[in-house]
């Protein structure tokens, strides 16, 4: 299939999809799926697995949730200022992990994102504490467009998701993502060759942060409200998860993946507390609770038979029948 084409049908089926959908439950699976676009970038592309993505999208998030609600600031200025604070996260998180290889630079990347954590546990005047930030205002774009309106907020971030996608695509077939991919494939070479991979690894990183930072700034615009969730080691095993089922290298495959793992546990939650009701059988209610179990059991599965995710998996059957075809 043709990837104009392909890009044309899946951003027809999202301008669509409030048809058929709650637009602030679309425009919270747009939040999550640049959120793992995002991850992927420095894992699928660069090669570093970082345990440490919560961080931007959650750090990202309070600063967004204060400046609407507290500094009183435009829509336009927060996220902006989302942004930044993912990419300056990014840039002290990743020069201080980004000499390290392997094991060891996720190891980094965690103990740092849950340094970030503890403070925003601590600082409750920042962050509300355990009882996170509520009550955050939508605002308005440019004055004019209120988003208190659903339809409106949905398309508005599907406006940024489309547009941070586009500079996702843009960096993977630049002269810059080539080098990316190469220190990926064999950074000893990249090295030979004269490039300074770490600089390269660095500003890899800050970009995957800042686009993390604004998906985290346009949950809480969504959403309305900031949690502890967010900054937790649980959120970023949840990015890495999106990716793996989706397709860890592949531009659709963290969208795919986004989309599956939020689906089921908003979802799935749902049928089993729906069935509970209806029959009066208490284990129902358990299967709706033990999201993580059934999510867990999917990402077992995807390791051991689908090891390239869902669009890996389709890319590589259509290569092996494009081949045969050929023969």
């Amino acid at each position: 299939m043709n990837k104009t084409f392909a890009y044309s049908l899946a951003l027809a089926i999202a301008v669509a999809a409030p048809l058929i959908g709650y637009p602030v439950f679309l425009a919270k699976l747009l939040c999550f799926a640049l959120f793992a676009c995002a991850f992927n970038l420095l894992i699928g592309f660069t090669g570093l697995l970082s345990f440490g993505h919560a961080a931007f999208f959650g750090g990202a998030g309070y600063v967004v949730g204060n400046a609407l609600k507290v500094w009183g600031w435009p829509v336009e200025l927060s996220l902006a200022m989302g942004v930044v604070t993912g990419a300056a996260l990014g840039l002290v998180m990743g020069g201080l992990a980004i000499r390290r290889q392997g094991i060891y630079f996720a190891m980094i990347t965690l103990a740092l994102a849950q340094m970030v954590f503890f403070i925003a546990l601590r600082a409750g005047s920042f962050t509300g504490g355990e009882d996170g930030l509520q009550g955050v205002p939508r605002g308005s774009i440019l004055g004019m467009f209120d988003l208190s309106n659903d339809l409106l907020l949905y398309f508005f971030v599907l406006a940024l998701a489309v547009a941070a996608f586009a500079l996702i695509v843009r960096t993977v077939h630049s002269p810059f993502g080539q080098v990316l991919i190469a220190i990926k494939e064999n950074e000893p070479r990249a090295v030979s060759l004269g490039y300074d991979v770490d600089r390269y690894k660095l500003l890899a990183f800050v970009l995957s942060a800042a686009l993390a930072g604004l998906a985290g700034g346009l949950k809480v615009l969504v959403q309305g409200f900031e949690t502890l969730t967010d900054v937790h080691w649980t959120m970023s095993g949840l990015v890495v998860l999106m990716t793996l089922v989706g397709g860890m290298g592949t531009l659709a495959g963290p969208v795919l993946g986004a989309l599956v793992i939020i689906l089921l546990e908003n979802k799935l939650g749902d049928w089993g507390l729906s069935l509970s009701s209806a029959t009066g059988i208490a284990w129902f209610a358990t299967i709706g609770e033990a999201v993580n179990m059934v999510v867990g059991l999917i990402f077992i599965i995807c390791v051991l038979a689908f090891r390239r995710g869902i669009v890996g998996e389709l890319l590589a059957w259509t290569r092996k029948k494009r081949v045969a075809s050929a023969a």
